[in-house]
């Protein structure tokens, strides 16, 4: 588990800003939404540091908006820099995601070439 927590890490700003570009969500919301993607190592505890960085660094705003069933909730939103970011490290993702997945598909072949 410390491997895909250690993979993970380098990629959640991405995923955190990709949900919250789909609509805007607050933080509960957001770990559940990455839960049902198939993020399930994702927490409470992890996601508020993350949402305050990237609050933090212009690339989320939040804003509290009354809630139907208890207190005000902080919804965040993706601003003009936000999306700008996500889609640089989209690309940059794909970029790498791509000859890594062949490379690891391969088992390691590229041994077995020499």
């Amino acid at each position: 588990m410390a491997l895909r927590s250690q993979l993970l890490k380098g990629v959640l700003d991405a995923c955190v800003m990709a949900v919250v570009e789909e609509q805007p969500v607050y933080g509960y919301e957001l770990s559940q939404k990455l839960q049902a993607i198939g993020l399930p190592d994702i927490s409470d505890g992890t996601i508020y540091p993350v949402l305050l960085r990237l609050q933090k660094n212009g690339f989320i705003r939040g804003e509290m908006r009354p809630s139907a069933s208890g207190p005000n909730r902080k919804y965040y939103f993706l601003t003009d820099q936000g999306q700008a970011e996500l889609e640089q490290i989209a690309a940059e993702w794909l970029e790498i995601a791509k000859p890594v997945s062949q490379l690891l598909k391969r088992g390691g072949g590229y041994e077995k070439d020499r």
